[in-house]
């Protein structure tokens, strides 16, 4: 065994780590297992983990077991070789700031008790729900103490100055989703977020457990490193290029985990700009396979779907729709309910842009103004629906994606 120093702590490098990297804890680039038995038969946990989930399904379902399996692979082997590196390591564990920490063990304490089972759709293979459900103490619920939009700014806010100090790029938020809380014999499958997930924490808010639950990340080499969190830890990482996951089922009673996510806006934090054009995002190599893979997703391009684009002076409904900003929503609707669906140069409306960052709060508020879910970016000449939008950036198994569709929204994307 050796330790290997991320930032202030020690994090265990596992043994014999020259062979033990891609594709031997669980399969990552590919399902051809690299270790023999140096982890014991991994292949016998897998295949129980994907069976597990056809058994869920059924015969339908099992096919999208299937697809949502074969796209997590292809996006670990596409976006960590695509993406702009902005740490020489790609994470760092430290302790969650004072006020940070403050505002999450506070909320925790106060709605523990109130966690909601969450819902992960059918066919997703991210975690082994079939066997372990996991549930959701949200940040984001107004219904629990304390929780809702503003305390979700609250967190992005205190958060952000501590991962823009850390990767020298000024930061937009694109996603906050938990308290999490994982339960026994629950397993991760080693993944990358989907973009815009670029420049992320996970924070340890609590945890009941015999044993730690190691977060294997994949450094810059490919080694397999293994990290073990406590309450108030607090790991940084360029999710949307660094392999991580739990690929070991949890011991204990249970894990609980917020993630908490935002992109580079291009602006360096100690003063000017990257290099990047108008139409790409500045966090993808040029001429990459995920550059390739967002061009097809992201028609209108950048600067017309992040959240960083809506400018409030020009469009407000825009921007307050991509940051998932329902208070404001509510007092543009007070004086025009018509400015909720106003079309940009591109056709887009404040429903594409909160499909878009993922919102469904924000989509279904929209939805109850009489937004149409079947609305076609660009005026209707070679745009994209707010369902396509959502598949090619969520997934089926997204909240967003699952409500479109039970409205029976239909695709339309320029390949379509």
């Amino acid at each position: 065994m050796k330790l290997l120093c991320v930032g202030l702590f020690f994090v265990v490098l596992t043994a014999n780590a020259a062979d033990f990297g891609l594709d031997c804890s669980w399969p990552i680039h590919s399902t051809d297992w690299k270790c023999g038995d140096l982890l014991g038969d991994r292949q016998v946990v897998y295949d129980h983990y994907m069976q597990g989930c056809r058994e869920k399904w059924g015969t339908q379902g099992a096919k999208r077991c299937d697809a949502n399996e074969a796209d997590r692979l292809e996006m670990t082997r596409r976006q960590p070789q695509s993406m702009v590196n902005y740490t020489s390591t790609g994470f760092k564990k430290i302790k969650a700031p004072p006020k940070v920490w403050d505002m999450l063990s506070s909320y925790w304490e106060r709605n523990k008790d109130d966690r909601q089972l969450e819902n992960w759709g059918k066919g997703n293979i991210y975690t082994n729900n079939w066997e372990s459900e996991t549930y959701m103490v949200s940040v984001d619920n107004a219904g629990l103490r304390g929780g809702g939009q503003k305390f979700k700014n609250d967190i992005w806010n205190a958060v952000r100055p501590t991962i823009e100090e850390w990767t020298g790029m000024k930061l937009q938020p694109t996603s906050l989703y938990g308290i999490r809380v994982y339960t026994e014999g629950a397993i991760l499958a080693p993944h990358v977020d989907r973009l815009p997930l670029v420049s992320s924490c996970i924070i340890n808010v609590a945890q009941d457990v015999e044993e730690p639950w190691l977060l294997e990340v994949y450094d810059r080499h490919d080694r397999a490193v293994n990290v073990t969190m406590e309450p108030g830890d607090m790991v940084l990482y360029e999710s949307g290029s660094l392999t991580h996951g739990r690929p070991y089922p949890l011991k204990g009673n249970f894990y609980a985990n917020i993630f908490i996510h935002f992109e580079p806006t291009g602006e360096r934090l100690n003063g000017g700009w990257v290099e990047y054009d108008d139409f790409h995002p500045p966090y993808i190599q040029p001429n990459s396979p995920e550059m390739e893979n967002w061009e097809r997703r992201n028609p209108a391009g950048w600067k017309k779907q992040s959240p960083s684009v809506a400018a409030p002076g020009v469009h407000e409904g825009h921007a307050a729709a991509a940051h998932g900003d329902l208070e404001s929503l509510r007092e543009i609707a007070a004086e025009n309910k018509r400015a909720l669906h106003l079309k940009d140069k591109n056709g887009w409306q404040p429903i594409h842009e909160a499909v878009r960052a993922g919102h469904l709060d924000t989509v279904k508020y929209l939805v109850e103004q009489k937004a149409d879910v079947n609305s076609v970016t660009n005026f209707g000449k070679g745009g994209v629906s707010p369902y396509y939008i959502s598949l090619q950036n969520h997934g089926y198994e997204h909240p967003v994606t699952e409500f479109l569709s039970s409205l029976g929204a239909i695709m339309v994307g320029p390949e379509l």
